[in-house]
């Protein structure tokens, strides 16, 4: 693992410091500029220090912990965590602890306390990367942990945390021969298609990836298009499109589709993926509850808590507090609403979140057939290669959870169902 310099260090901080003290999203904070001073590989670093030392948080304070006897301010703390974290992970402690002690120093709020990150770190360094493997895996924040066990179970809510604390590989979707992109990538092709690389490096220095033959999806996200199953010359909507993977995947299906979005930055991003990919789709910058028309098949990839997404996004759970979940509940049943009224008789619609709360997937499909007449659950869409009929669900849908594919690594939490309407 190369050494971080100064400036992705001092970046790393302040990554933190936006989650952890202000409880923004690293992608709302590295969207708004905190990264674009930095040339591409401190860019690079600086988040990967973040994620990395959001990712094995408990285990970095317990360590920490020893040596203080009061915690320091928010900026002074979240430096110890990283250097810690750094020295966890074998790096050399010369450079780490002078680095950390110099970013202390720069803050005029904070430079009197130069002295105690020398002295921690130097403890930490002394054997920090001996104890950091002997501790529990971190554990969600109680907030969301005690939903999810209620929900599940405490086991498999622990087997999540294994997966959230591995991480993600790269996932690919191939735009149409997934056996050659394996060949291409020597990769792992994975039971529902898609290609999955470990130390992927720069994704758009990849083969392939300026010829637009791929584009990165996780392997889950990869699934509800494939049970919507476009066919060419369909008309199909897609509410909620960015970042667009599946806006690529139902494009190359040859159908029709009219991709739905609030974000304009994130659509143009969908539209710089396909031009690259050299697909076509109607791009639409717009409120979905405003959306019209008559269509032979909708996707609604619905917001939603994104807790499904932790393994690859570890700052969620400390970003938030789930205080904003009841307002998605309504919005996504909204949603649903008006997306069955815009459905063709004989049309389906496929409903997904990346959330491991039932209250945004098998809750909101059982409230929607209580409130509609003539929809019905259509469980023979989940036959597709590589579904495990274990993931199946009593209402008809599929609960996709992250310690699932442990073998090959795991996916991200999902819930998809598909509703037919007579």
């Amino acid at each position: 693992m190369p050494q971080a310099g100064l400036p992705a260090r001092r970046a790393a901080v302040f990554l933190l410091d936006q989650v952890l003290g202000e409880g923004r999203l690293l992608s709302e904070a590295i969207g708004g500029g905190a990264l674009e001073r930095l040339d591409p590989a401190d860019r690079a670093t600086a988040q990967r220090l973040a994620t990395e030392t959001l990712r094995g948080l408990e285990r970095l304070d317990r360590i920490l912990q020893k040596h203080l006897q009061k915690y320091p301010p928010i900026t002074v703390r979240n430096a110890l965590r990283i250097g810690a974290y750094e020295l966890c992970m074998g790096g050399a402690a010369h450079g780490i602890v002078n680095s950390f002690v110099e970013i202390v120093a720069r803050n005029k709020r904070h430079a009197s306390m130069k002295g105690l990150v020398n002295a921690v770190l130097r403890k930490v360094a002394a054997n920090g990367a001996e104890v950091y493997p002997t501790l529990r895996t971190p554990r969600l924040p109680k907030w969301l942990r005690g939903p999810l066990v209620e929900a599940y179970s405490p086991d498999i809510v622990a087997a999540m945390e294994e997966a959230h604390f591995a991480g993600a590989a790269l996932d690919m979707t191939a735009k149409s021969d997934q056996g050659a992109l394996q060949r291409a990538m020597e990769g792992a092709l994975l039971p529902t298609g898609s290609v999955r690389v470990t130390e992927a490096g720069q994704v758009s220095a990849l083969p392939g990836f300026k010829k637009g033959t791929w584009w990165v999806q996780d392997a889950a996200a990869a699934i509800p298009v494939k049970v919507l199953a476009p066919q060419a010359g369909e008309a199909v909507l897609e509410l909620c499109a960015a970042p667009g993977g599946k806006t690529m995947q139902i494009a190359a299906s040859g159908a029709k589709v009219r991709a739905v979005d609030t974000s304009e930055s994130r659509m143009a991003r969908v539209a710089e993926n396909l031009k690259r990919t050299k697909l076509d789709a109607e791009l639409v910058v717009g409120d979905a509850l405003e959306e019209e028309g008559s269509w032979d098949a909708i996707l609604l990839d619905a917001p939603c808590s994104a807790t499904g997404t932790i393994r690859r996004h570890p700052d969620l759970p400390h970003a938030k507090d789930g205080s904003d979940f009841f307002d998605l509940f309504n919005i996504q049943a909204q949603m649903l609403d008006h997306a069955v009224h815009l459905l063709k008789p004989g049309g389906r619609l496929v409903y997904c979140t990346c959330s491991l709360l039932p209250d945004e997937g098998e809750a909101q499909i059982d409230d929607l057939l209580g409130r509609h007449d003539g929809l019905r659950v259509d469980a023979s869409a989940l036959d597709i290669e590589g579904v495990d009929p274990a993931w199946r669900t009593e209402e008809g849908g599929l609960r996709l959870r992250p310690d699932f594919w442990a073998d090959h690594g795991g996916m991200d939490g999902f819930y998809i169902v598909c509703i037919r309407k007579d």
